[in-house]
């Protein structure tokens, strides 16, 4: 693959806009507020790929660690694998990029959490969604509109055509890994129930609680499911029940939290007719096992990562996939039950092709936010940094 855009390219292209970015663009930005970015920037290493859905998640020792899709061509292609960095100064530098796992189908969505016991839990999905753009462009001739040239329908061939139809078929699914020695050594890939993008959290009490889509099930649950032996084995806690008019196949992507309270808080990404492409969030009071009906919090973008600060606030990272393109937070002080203004990271993407954020506060209260994001001169995305303070 031809490297059409450096990394030098890519930190020149941020260094020329700086944290000017986040000017005034506006009546826009009369509604919003601007985070007080110290430092934002490009932390991918191999900027010829196409790097997406990454997962932040600091340990207990301070040690900060990132996940993601690496090894891409595009968005959709059969070459992702499951990849992890860290950092050892709070984001301020990273390290070269550990290939976990490498299906021999599309490895998508990078999730990550360390459980109180201090194991590491890594998830995704293996999808062959890829199949349909590549069995289309098998049927164009070269030379004609929408043909591919030689040498990438070939990889492409010689991907998708290492397994036989039903081998493919048995790689799909929804995994994860599990590490008892902070990374050095995984296990064997499990299949689990469910996923989501950013994975499971660890609760107080032990358990680890996975909100996530039952996506290769025949009935596609959508709910909470738990783990009482640190993410070996899980059960179904909880199956939700729709908001009334909605079904839950147009529920995605969910993440949860948990408040000092002991309530619980599940963000869902929403792409029924009401509140389209709105954050819905519903609660448990009770560990768990019921649920409020989902509910609009009046905050268009998704996904949502959710994340508890020490001082007791709630925080929401999201994409923000309409102009001006870009990276919002929000916060909450009561629990969730209202939301303040957006506070804007960045609003300078180029398309929607960016987002996917998770935030991790460092013992200084510097927060961290990383994402994905396709950068201006290039159709590869790259992760994209921002170390900043409320």
């Amino acid at each position: 693959m031809d490297c059409k855009f450096s990394r030098r390219a890519c930190l020149r292209a941020l260094a020329a806009s700086g944290v000017g970015i986040l000017a005034s663009q506006g009546a826009w930005a009369d509604d919003v507020q601007r985070a007080r970015v110290t430092d934002l920037r490009v932390i991918s290493w191999k900027p010829p790929l196409y790097h997406g859905w990454p997962t932040l998640a600091r340990r207990q020792n301070g040690e900060l660690l990132l996940t993601f899709s690496g090894g891409r061509e595009s968005h959709v292609c059969p070459f992702g694998r499951l990849e992890l960095m860290r950092s050892q100064d709070n984001g301020l530098t990273w390290g070269w990029p550990q290939v976990i796992y490498d299906s021999p189908i599309d490895d998508r969505d990078a999730g990550l959490v360390e459980t109180t016991r201090g194991s590491l839990l890594l998830t995704n999905f293996t999808s062959l969604y890829y199949a349909k753009g590549y069995e289309a462009a098998r049927k164009i001739a070269a030379g004609q509109p929408g043909a591919w040239d030689a040498v990438k329908l070939d990889e492409w061939q010689a991907a998708h055509e290492r397994l036989s139809p039903e081998d493919r078929q048995r790689e799909e699914g929804t995994w994860m890994w599990r590490s008892t020695d902070g990374g050095v050594t995984w296990s064997s890939r499990y299949a689990v129930p469910c996923n989501s993008p950013h994975g499971p959290i660890a609760l107080k009490d032990g358990r680890v609680l996975y909100a996530g889509i039952g996506l290769w099930s025949k009935d596609r649950p959508v709910g909470v499911w738990e783990s009482t032996d640190d993410g070996v084995s899980w059960t179904l806690l909880s199956a939700f029940t729709p908001r009334k008019g909605d079904t839950l196949e147009n529920y995605h992507e969910l993440h949860a939290v948990e408040l000092d309270s002991g309530k619980l808080i599940v963000h869902i990404r929403n792409h029924n007719a009401a509140n389209a492409q709105e954050t819905l969030q519903t609660e448990s009071t009770d560990g768990g096992k019921t649920w409020s009906e989902p509910h609009p919090i009046g905050v268009w973008g998704l996904p949502s990562h959710l994340l508890k600060l020490r001082d007791g606030r709630l925080l929401m990272s999201y994409g923000y996939r309409r102009r001006p393109f870009g990276i919002q937070v929000r916060t909450s002080r009561d629990e969730g039950t209202t939301w303040n203004a957006p506070i804007v990271l960045t609003d300078d993407g180029t398309s929607s092709d960016l987002g996917y954020p998770s935030t991790v506060e460092c013992d200084d209260g510097t927060l961290v936010t990383v994402w994905y994001e396709v950068l201006n001169g290039s159709d590869l995305a790259q992760l994209r940094q921002a170390r900043w303070k409320l």
